[in-house]
């Protein structure tokens, strides 16, 4: 099967290097990935993440088809509010996390939720059988491709913005979508991100993303290389490798994101969560530090006294630190930051330690 190109694929063509990723063909670094990354967490950067879904939910029973199908307490958002969700089935597995949006300066209540890269036809599919097996009035939209969406992150990230708006609006406080104008062009700016770094992601459609993307020359063009790195320092999820239905089959507990878990509202997979919260999980997600040289990967063994009992899920050496940091799961009892545990590299095991996230708490 082809892969999806995003619309900004013709102008990084020549200057980026491409990678599949979740059936997109995206740029994973321009310059470096350690000058990127070095770039976003010291002035500025700009990422194209077209590639992120844009599911559509309107109508009279808006709120109760999305109440219904994550795990957070959508009917508590006011209009221009963002929160972070679990999607889980019936067994309260993570299926995807998401964003959702409460789009402002609307009558009715309509979201904007995105899904992870190559997730946005599935999950629309599961929005669409589920309001209908459930008799609800909502209208569910896949606009993946009529959006273009970019980041731009770091410390000099809203000076930037602030540089590229035409009109006069206030930049929306963190967790808030606004509507406004970059270079002209009609966008929704969002104070989200996954870098840990202050900024905003921008929706705009898909013939204006050249217009929009060169608003920011002054930002350095990063790819998801340093989007990886910068993601990893901070501990956050990854879709597909530190949780997946099929191959790293996770509750939000195990995940280390039960707070995004309402537990007073009605969801797929509440029953079993509900359960789940009483006996506490068996294992779980954590940061991990290596004390010897050598980069812990995605499936390494973790071990202790030879035993093995947890694994990797994501590795990378620390541009920030200088240090190999992973995130992986152990079981609960050896989850206490401080705990020495071993990560086998190659063959041999390195001596590791269990350390809280984010990793750049101390930067």
């Amino acid at each position: 099967m082809a892969l999806r190109k995003p619309p900004l694929y013709d102008l990084h063509a020549d200057r980026a290097t491409f990678t599949d990723f979740g059936g997109w063909e995206m740029p994973v670094e321009f310059d470096s990935i350690r000058t990127e990354h070095e770039a976003v967490r010291e002035s500025a950067g700009i990422f194209d993440v077209s590639h992120m879904g844009e599911v559509v939910v309107s109508g009279p029973d808006a709120t109760e088809l999305m109440q219904r199908l994550v795990t957070a307490d959508i009917a508590a958002l006011d209009p221009g509010d963002a929160q972070y969700a679990a999607i889980t089935d019936e067994a309260g597995i993570v299926l995807d996390d998401t964003i959702v949006y409460r789009l402002p300066a609307l009558e009715a209540p309509r979201y904007l939720f995105v899904p992870n890269a190559g997730h946005d036809e599935a999950t629309f599919d599961r929005w669409v059988d589920h309001r209908d097996e459930w008799g609800l009035d909502a209208e569910v939209e896949n606009e993946t491709d009529l959006w273009a969406m970019v980041a731009v992150q770091g410390p000099d990230a809203l000076a930037a913005v602030d540089n590229a708006t035409t009109v006069d609006t206030a930049a929306p406080a963190r967790n808030e979508i606004v509507a406004s104008e970059v270079d002209g062009v009609e966008s929704w700016v969002a104070r989200t991100g996954y870098t840990g770094e202050d900024g905003v992601e921008i929706l705009c459609a898909t013939d204006d993303a050249e217009t929009v993307w060169t608003a920011f020359e002054g930002c350095d063009p990063c790819g998801l290389g340093s989007r990886d790195t910068l993601r990893t320092e901070m501990g956050f999820l990854l879709s597909g490798q530190d949780f997946d239905p099929d191959e790293e089959p996770r509750t939000p507990y195990e995940a280390g994101i039960g707070w995004a878990v309402d537990l007073d509202t009605e969801f797929v997979g509440r029953g079993a969560l509900a359960e789940a919260a009483e006996t506490g999980p068996e294992d779980a997600f954590v940061g991990i530090e290596l004390r010897e040289r050598g980069i812990a990967r995605h499936g390494h063994d973790i071990t202790v006294d030879g035993d093995v009992v947890g694994h990797v899920t994501s590795g990378t050496m620390s541009p920030t630190l200088g240090e190999p940091i992973a995130l992986g799961y152990v079981p609960v009892s050896l989850s206490e930051p401080g705990t020495d545990i071993e990560v086998v590299v190659r063959g041999t095991g390195k001596r590791a330690e269990v350390v809280s996230t984010p990793f750049i708490r101390h930067k």
